[in-house]
């Protein structure tokens, strides 16, 4: 690779660190405050960028919020294409679904009150505004995820109904999970419901 490309890489991986910042930025302080609370400045200054630089990344506190649920979900992609193509399909989802979950970010969350967190989840998400955004974001992962699904099933993204089927079935196990988390105020780490979950969908939805 020339010494262009080797910029160009880094200048790509300095933006996406951006983006994950202050989408974690959002997140963090709008669960904490409320979302009406919560001012662009506020995760700019928080992110330790301006906020012009929030500007050119997200046009909404929105926006910035649901980019976390999309990186992750592509993060699991990328994770799926790298898995062993002798691997099971289900199996490779859900070794790429455990390894990428978490993004990194759950490292700063050691000494927040996990009940006090989770309330502060559901009044988040329960904002209509959020809830678009969120539906845009889950749209765009299911695409991107049934894509690679294809790719490892030798199924056509086009003519074929099989990978976009799975995709969603992985974006609805991941919003049923994230969704009982919530609800429940589990104490039970997310990574342990998503492996059961995953689990569950493997093998066909037995009745319990």
């Amino acid at each position: 690779m020339s010494i262009e490309g080797v910029r160009e890489g880094l200048r790509e991986r300095k933006k996406r660190e951006t983006r994950i910042a202050l989408s974690w930025a959002a997140i963090r302080l709008c669960a904490e405050r409320g979302l009406d609370n919560v001012r662009v400045e506020d995760i700019a200054a928080e992110a330790g960028v301006s906020p012009r630089t929030f500007n050119n990344y997200f046009s909404s506190k929105g926006e910035a919020i649901a980019f976390r649920h999309l990186e992750r979900a592509r993060q699991i992609t990328e994770e799926l294409r790298t898995r062993p193509a002798t691997e099971p399909l289900w199996e490779a989802i859900a070794n790429a679904a455990l390894t990428r979950f978490g993004l990194g970010q759950e490292a700063d969350m050691e000494d927040v009150d996990v009940q006090q967190w989770i309330s502060g989840l559901r009044l988040m998400f329960a904002e209509p505004v959020l809830q678009g955004e969120i539906y845009k974001a889950e749209a765009q992962a299911e695409a991107e995820l049934a894509a690679a699904i294809a790719e490892r099933t030798g199924t056509d993204l086009v003519r074929d109904l099989y990978p976009h089927l799975v995709a969603a079935a992985v974006g609805a196990t991941i919003r049923a999970v994230t969704g009982h988390w919530m609800r429940t105020g589990s104490l039970a780490p997310i990574t342990d419901l998503m492996t059961d979950a995953l689990r569950q969908m493997s093998e066909g939805l037995p009745v319990p």
